[in-house]
């Protein structure tokens, strides 16, 4: 954590990548801020968690946060320049993974590997499963709500399988504004470093006339129950999603393990979702508590068996 810290606060540096996987991403976050630095923000978990801590933290001292997460690059480029009471509604857009159509019954023995092979981008194991369960959607939701300062009403899950239009903002006069591009990370990354510059692409551009079609569908939240839960313990606020994401971080190493199956993922965030005493504005000391008791807990239970 010292050498987090010590990064996040060099002097040499003018923008931070916040990038690292989980909650242990919250101390350098608010230490980089507190430096005045300026942040290229792809720890989702930070926000999630403590984003009641961050945000003020963040109009405290005038540092951007800029979204590095691809929905949430395009979204804060579809607002560029309007005025956020103007907005109706957000879109995320989602590609659902591998298991996108199937029902719950059919994804009872999905294995490690059917679960890692995700059909439109290249990523690390732990995001692919979250895509896979959708658990990765109900935390941008739940991040798009701090980003923003939207309330989850106006945040809409839509699934665009071709992963081309990556987010959307309807305005109140019927308007939609979308960005589209290839599933290239390098866009919304190289986006946020360079801000508000535009450099050359680094990647393909995207050839429209060999698009076959854009699509849409709504997700089966009951199926991909991961997202409904996301909702569920946005809504609820406090620490509730520190319990959803700790559980679920937990959870995808068990099944990466080969130690639960894959549909016992979303089972164990709602069962320790059921089970936890809601603290309702938590300390950042609290909010790390709550995921070590997860953790203690699930660690004990498996460790057993």
């Amino acid at each position: 954590m010292d050498g987090l810290n010590a990064c996040a606060t060099m002097s040499e540096g003018n923008i931070v990548v916040a990038a690292v996987v989980g909650m242990i991403g919250i101390r350098p976050v608010i230490e980089a801020i507190k430096a005045g630095k300026d942040i290229a923000f792809a720890n989702k978990e930070t926000l999630v968690t403590a984003g009641h801590i961050i945000m003020p933290l963040v109009k405290k001292y005038g540092v951007k946060l800029l979204p590095v997460d691809s929905e949430h690059a395009a979204i804060f480029m579809c607002l560029n320049g309007e005025e956020k009471k103007e907005v109706e509604k957000i879109w995320l857009t989602a590609s659902c993974g591998p298991f996108r159509g199937k029902k719950r019954e059919e994804l009872a023995n999905v294995t490690v590997e059917e679960a890692l092979h995700h059909p439109n981008w290249s990523m690390g194991k732990k995001i692919t499963i979250d895509s896979a369960t959708m658990v990765n959607k109900g935390l941008e939701v739940m991040e798009a709500k701090w980003l923003f300062g939207m309330e989850f009403e106006k945040i809409q899950v839509l699934l665009q399988p071709q992963s081309i239009i990556h987010s959307m903002v309807e305005y109140r006069d019927g308007a939609v504004i979308a960005q589209l591009g290839t599933p290239d990370m390098r866009l919304p990354i190289q986006y946020a470093l360079c801000y508000p510059e535009r450099r050359k692409r680094m990647g393909e551009a995207l050839d429209f006339t060999k698009l076959a079609g854009i699509t849409f569908e709504n997700p089966d939240m009951e199926t991909f129950s991961g997202l409904k839960l996301g909702y569920e313990a946005g809504k609820a606020g406090g620490s509730m999603p520190t319990v959803y994401n700790a559980v679920n971080e937990k959870a995808v190493s068990l099944f990466l393990e080969k130690k639960i199956s894959y549909l016992r993922i979303t089972e164990l965030i709602a069962e320790e979702m059921e089970q936890h005493h809601l603290i309702a504005e938590p300390s950042l000391e609290e909010i790390l508590e709550v995921e070590r008791e997860v953790h203690q807990r699930m660690d004990c239970e498996y460790n057993r068996k």
